[in-house]
């Protein structure tokens, strides 16, 4: 069998995932969430601070996250308790909710950051008129993960996307309310994303007396 010219191995450069962990990264517990936010705020890092909650609140695949605009969030001076977005992966929309805590990051952020409701929420350095990539968006996680001394390798962006969703099925064991806020078109996605196994279910199934 021959190799791809696509193939990175072909012309020669690593695979993008060479010498890395791949596979499902660990959601965040209470405590790390919280070492977190200590962290971002201890050193004044307003625009993570904000886009770290966010990320936990919306539960978006990093390609989503980065691309908000200020429109999305607010409404007139405030942020908005719920908002929407058209996945980029699927092309469904998605609502989420903009808790108390994020709401307030969120402002304290904006009213930094300026620009009009056509503008990125969380522009790039480099080019200001564009959106964060997602590959800094990445770097970011790990050094929040690492700071707080977690193994980078074992944490990434869909840690966040799936921290909260874990929280809510460990609380209700509701898959299907699972599957519509992370925006999945079938529940069987929903149980490999949480990794949800027999253990689970049996002890769900235990913690029920009838």
């Amino acid at each position: 069998m021959g190799i791809s010219q696509y193939d990175p191995a072909a012309a020669g450069r690593p695979a993008w995932n060479a010498g890395k962990q791949v596979g499902a990264k660990r959601a965040l517990k209470i405590k790390q969430i919280w070492s977190i936010r200590f962290f971002l705020d201890r050193e004044g890092r307003m625009r993570d601070r904000a886009l770290f909650d966010l990320a936990l609140d919306s539960k978006l695949r990093g390609c989503d996250l980065v691309k908000i605009k200020i429109g999305t969030l607010v409404t007139g001076p405030t942020v908005r308790s719920r908002s929407m977005v058209v996945q980029q992966k699927t092309g469904r929309p998605v609502q989420f909710e903009i808790t108390a805590d994020t709401r307030a990051s969120l402002l304290a952020w904006l009213e930094r950051r300026g620009g009009s409701v056509d503008d990125y929420a969380f522009p790039s350095r480099v080019h200001p008129r564009d959106h964060l990539s997602t590959r800094q968006y990445a770097r970011l996680v790990d050094e929040w993960v690492t700071a707080i001394g977690l193994a980078p390798e074992e944490y990434g962006t869909h840690s966040l996307r799936r921290t909260k969703a874990s929280l809510i099925y460990k609380a209700t064991g509701n898959l299907r309310a699972i599957q519509i806020l992370l925006g999945h078109s079938k529940i069987e996605n929903t149980v490999r994303y949480l990794g949800v196994d027999v253990d689970d279910a049996l002890s769900l199934s235990e913690a029920t007396e009838i």
